[in-house]
C-alpha cells in the first residue's frame, strides 16, 4: 500500500468507529424481555427471603428501577399481551381472551402497535418466543404454508414464535409466518373441537406420559413429547418441538437478531414461556432449585437473562439499551401437570406478601416484577412505587423516540415516559384492570376496588382465590397489601367515586 493510500484509509476507518458509536449514542436499542406466569415474589431481588436466588435478574434491577407498584392489565396471558403491544385495554375487544392454539389473529393491521411504530422512527424490530394472539384471518388454517396476517404484518421485521402456550397444539416454531421443519408428506392439521387422527392421547394413552395430568386441566389430548396438550394435532412429525431445546432455541434466536443489528437501532420482544406450563427444564437446570420443575424453569429464566446481558456487554451496547423486564400475569401453581410445584414449594412464595395468583382480581394476579434498565440515562439502584403499566409502554415509547400519532391511534396507552424513567414518583393517576371481559377492577393511588359480582369466588383446579364475591370490595394498599381488610361500607364515597371512573371509562368504550 502506498503512503498516499494510507491517510485514506485511516479516514475510513476512523469514519466508520464514528458512525458505530454515533448509533450506540444515538436512540437507545430496546428489549421487552416479558416472562409468564411470574409471580411478584418469585424474583429474589423482591423476596429477600425467597429460596429461589435469581442474579441475573438481581443485576438488572441494580442497575436500574425495580417497581414495586408495576402492572400488566389482566390476570391471563392473551389479554396482557393484547394491552402491551396495542396500548389498549383488552375489554374493550371480546376476543381478547385466553385463546386456543388454532384461532385468527386479534389485532387489527389497522391498529397501532409497538413494533409498528418504533419501526416508522428507523428501528428495525423482532419478536421472539411465544405469541398467543391468533394468527391468520379464520379458525382454519393451513399450517403447512405461510399463515397471513400475523406478527409481520403488525410491524415485526423478524419474527420467531410458537403460536400459543407450550400446552397447547400446535407445537411447533414459526419463521416469518412458516412453519419451521414442515413436511408436505406429513401435513399438520389441528382441531380444538373433536379428535382427529389416530395418535395417543393423554386420556387413552397416560402410560405414555412423562409428566402426569393433573385431573379436569384440558392437558388430555394428543401427547407431544411425551407430555399432553390442549387440542388435538397430527402430522407435522419433523416440525415439533422438543420442550428441553425451547429455551436455548429461542435464546439463540434472540442473540442473533441482537448481533445482526448491533449497528442500528433496534427493538427486540422476547417473550419467554417459563414459568408457564408444561414446566420441562432442560436437563442443565433440573433439580438445580430443589423446588420441583417450576422453580427450575425459573432459575432457566434467570440464565437467559444473563445471557442476554452479557451480550449486550460484549457488543458494547449494554450501556445505551433500554431493557424493561415483567411478566404477563401472577403466578400459579397446579395448573395441569404434576411436576412438583406444589409439592416442593418448600416455603417459597410467588406472591410474596400478596393475594391471589394467576386469574384472580387481587393483586397476585396482575401486580408483577417490573424492572427497567437503561444504564446510559437510568441511575441505577431505584426502587420505584409509582402506578405504572404495561399499557402505557407503547405512549412511552412514543415520546421516547419521537414518534407523532394521533391521539385515537394511542388509544388507552399514556405517556409515562417519566414515571418508567424514575423523574416521576406517582405514575398513573388511576389504572382499570380486568379479569374476564370485565373491566371491574381499579386502583388510584393507595385504594382499590373490586366491584361486586356473582362469579366463582376460588377457581378449584389452581387452588387461586378469584377476588369474586357478590359486595364491593375496597382495599387500602398502602397498609393492607395483602387486601384482607374490606373498607367498602365504612368508606362508601370512596366506593363512589371509584365506581364513576370505571363507568367513565367503559362508556367511552361504547361510544
Amino acid at each position: 500500500m502506498s503512503n498516499k493510500m494510507k491517510p485514506l484509509l485511516l479516514f475510513v476507518v476512523l469514519l466508520m468507529a464514528a458512525s458505530s458509536h454515533a448509533q450506540k449514542n444515538s436512540k437507545p436499542n430496546i428489549i421487552i424481555i416479558y416472562t409468564d406466569d411470574l409471580g411478584y415474589g418469585d424474583p429474589s431481588c423482591y423476596n429477600p427471603d425467597s429460596r429461589l436466588h435469581t442474579p441475573n435478574i438481581d443485576q438488572l434491577a441494580a442497575s436500574g428501577i425495580r417497581f414495586t407498584n408495576g402492572h400488566a392489565t389482566s390476570a391471563t396471558c392473551t389479554p396482557s399481551r393484547y394491552a402491551l403491544l396495542t396500548g389498549q385495554y383488552p375489554w374493550k375487544n371480546k376476543d381478547a381472551v385466553v385463546l386456543p392454539g388454532d384461532a385468527p389473529l386479534i389485532i387489527s393491521k389497522r391498529q397501532l402497535t409497538i413494533p409498528a411504530m418504533l419501526k416508522a422512527t428507523g428501528y428495525r424490530t423482532g419478536i421472539v418466543g411465544k405469541w398467543h394472539l391468533g394468527l391468520g384471518g379464520a379458525t382454519q388454517k393451513n399450517w403447512n404454508e405461510r399463515i397471513t396476517p400475523g406478527t409481520n404484518e403488525l410491524g415485526f421485521d423478524y419474527s420467531f414464535i410458537f403460536p400459543a402456550t407450550a400446552d397447547r397444539v400446535p407445537t411447533i416454531f414459526m419463521e416469518n409466518g412458516v412453519t419451521i421443519g414442515a413436511d408436505p408428506n406429513d401435513p399438520i392439521t389441528v382441531d380444538y373441537t373433536k379428535k382427529i387422527g389416530s395418535e395417543p392421547t393423554g386420556k387413552e394413552n397416560p402410560e405414555l406420559l412423562k409428566m402426569k395430568s393433573s385431573p379436569n386441566h384440558g392437558h388430555e389430548n394428543t401427547i407431544v413429547n411425551g407430555i399432553g396438550r390442549i387440542g388435538f394435532m397430527t402430522g407435522g412429525k419433523t416440525a415439533r418441538w422438543t420442550d428441553e431445546e425451547i429455551p436455548f432455541t429461542f435464546l439463540d434466536k434472540a442473540k442473533t437478531f441482537i448481533r445482526e443489528h448491533q449497528t442500528t437501532p433496534f427493538f427486540l420482544y422476547y417473550a419467554l414461556t417459563e414459568p408457564h406450563v408444561p414446566r420441562m427444564p432442560s436437563t442443565a437446570f433440573k433439580g438445580k432449585s430443589g423446588l420441583g420443575f417450576r422453580g427450575d424453569a425459573i432459575l432457566q429464566i434467570d440464565w437467559a437473562v444473563g445471557e442476554i446481558i452479557a451480550q449486550l456487554k460484549a457488543m458494547d451496547l449494554y450501556q445505551n439499551t433500554l431493557i424493561i423486564f415483567s411478566s404477563d400475569n401472577g403466578p400459579v401453581l397446579d395448573d395441569g401437570y404434576e411436576d412438583g410445584a406444589v409439592t416442593q414449594l418448600n416455603g417459597h412464595t410467588p406472591a410474596g406478601k400478596l393475594r391471589g395468583g394467576k386469574y384472580s382480581s387481587f393483586e397476585a394476579g396482575t401486580r408483577v416484577p417490573t424492572i427497567l434498565s437503561w444504564p446510559a440515562k437510568v441511575k441505577g439502584n431505584q426502587v420505584s412505587n409509582a402506578l405504572v403499566s404495561q399499557i402505557d409502554l407503547l405512549s412511552s415509547l412514543a415520546t421516547l423516540t419521537g414518534y407523532k400519532a394521533p391521539s385515537a391511534k394511542i388509544d388507552d396507552s399514556q405517556n409515562q415516559l417519566n414515571a418508567w424513567l424514575g423523574k416521576d414518583t406517582e405514575g398513573r393517576e388511576y389504572l382499570i384492570k380486568n379479569n374476564g371481559t370485565q373491566a371491574n377492577v381499579i386502583i388510584k393511588g393507595t385504594w382499590k376496588l373490586i366491584k361486586a359480582n356473582n362469579r366463582q369466588a376460588k377457581n378449584l383446579l389452581t387452588n387461586t382465590e378469584l377476588g369474586n364475591l357478590p359486595q364491593d370490595q375496597l382495599y387500602n394498599l398502602k397498609d393492607d397489601m395483602g387486601e384482607r381488610n374490606n373498607l367498602a361500607e365504612k368508606q362508601p364515597e370512596m366506593v363512589k367515586m371509584l365506581t364513576s371512573l370505571i363507568q367513565a371509562e367503559t362508556a367511552k368504550s361504547s361510544q
